[in-house]
Parts: structure tokens; C-alpha cells; sequence
């Protein structure tokens, strides 16, 4: 198994995928059952499978990663070649990030001494949707970006001033 199996949960959200995965292999609903209840460690290969396939298909076509704590947010750009990271670090242990008042503090504090803000670009190694899938299961949760480029376009905005 490259990644890891659904949980029973997710699973069940996707019983009609599971359906016709089971359908591509040509196994019926009686057979399901039949393997189910006979050979249980095929069945399991089968949900490993299935489980690859869906994880596969989730990562390809991932843009955004974000990974927040109380005092640290880092948030990916997944690119074709490689991810782009924006790292904001704020010094300050009485600020929590993840609360809407630190949060809203951060917002207002960009330029205080506290916060470190730091950008980066990493190439994938040989596997991208690997290296995707280990952010994820580090606590990072896929998003539409909007944090990442809302920062970056922050960021953007600075540069132009400095450039003046």
C-alpha cells in the first residue's frame, strides 16, 4: 500500500466509487459478500486498492496545503515542478493563530517584531504526490488556497514598495 487505507468513514462516503471499482474488476455484490465473508485478506488487498486509487486521484489534483498551530502557519503551493511555501512564525506564545482574535491580531501585526514571515520553493522528490501525502498525514489539510494567496499577494505588494 503507497499511502494509506480510508478510513470506514470515507469509505462509506464513497461506496458508489467502491461500487464500481468493484464493478471494473468484475465482482458482482454477491461475490463481494462471498470474498468478504471467505477471504477476508483479499477483500482487504481490494479496499488497500481502492484506498491507493482515491488518495492518487486527491493528490493530483491538490493545489493547496495548509498547515496552522497556534503560533506557526505554512501554507504550499503545490506546483507542477515544485511547491512554494509561505511560513509566518509569530513569536508572541500569548498569540494563538488559530482563534479569530489572533488571527485578526496577525493581520494587523504583519510588520511587528514578532512575526518572521519566510518564503521558500522545494522540488518533489521522486514521488510529488508522495511528498503531498506526508505534509497531509503531518496535519496539513487541503485547501482552495485562498490563505496562500492572500499572503503572497501581500508579499508582492512589499517588494514593489521596497523596489521604489
Amino acid at each position: 500500500m503507497k499511502y494509506r487505507r480510508l478510513t470506514k468513514e470515507q469509505l462509506e462516503e464513497l461506496q458508489p466509487e467502491f461500487i464500481n471499482f468493484l464493478a471494473t474488476q468484475t465482482i458482482t455484490a454477491t461475490e463481494w459478500q462471498e470474498i468478504k465473508s471467505n477471504k477476508p485478506e483479499v477483500a482487504e488487498e481490494e479496499i488497500d486498492v481502492f484506498s491507493d486509487l482515491v488518495w492518487e486521484g486527491v493528490l493530483s489534483k491538490a493545489g493547496f496545503l495548509e498547515h496552522i498551530s497556534t503560533n506557526t502557519m505554512n501554507l504550499f503551493e503545490l506546483r507542477e515542478k515544485d511547491m512554494g511555501l509561505i511560513s509566518i512564525i509569530v513569536g508572541d506564545d500569548k498569540i494563538d493563530i488559530t482563534t479569530a482574535t489572533g488571527y485578526k491580531w496577525l493581520q494587523n501585526n504583519l510588520l511587528d517584531e514578532e512575526v518572521k514571515i519566510f518564503t521558500a520553493a522545494k522540488a518533489y522528490g521522486e514521488d510529488k504526490n508522495l511528498d503531498k501525502f506526508k505534509l497531509i498525514e503531518s496535519g496539513a489539510v487541503i485547501t482552495k488556497g485562498d490563505l496562500f494567496r492572500y499572503f503572497d499577494d501581500l508579499l508582492e505588494m512589499g517588494k514593489r514598495k521596497s523596489e521604489f
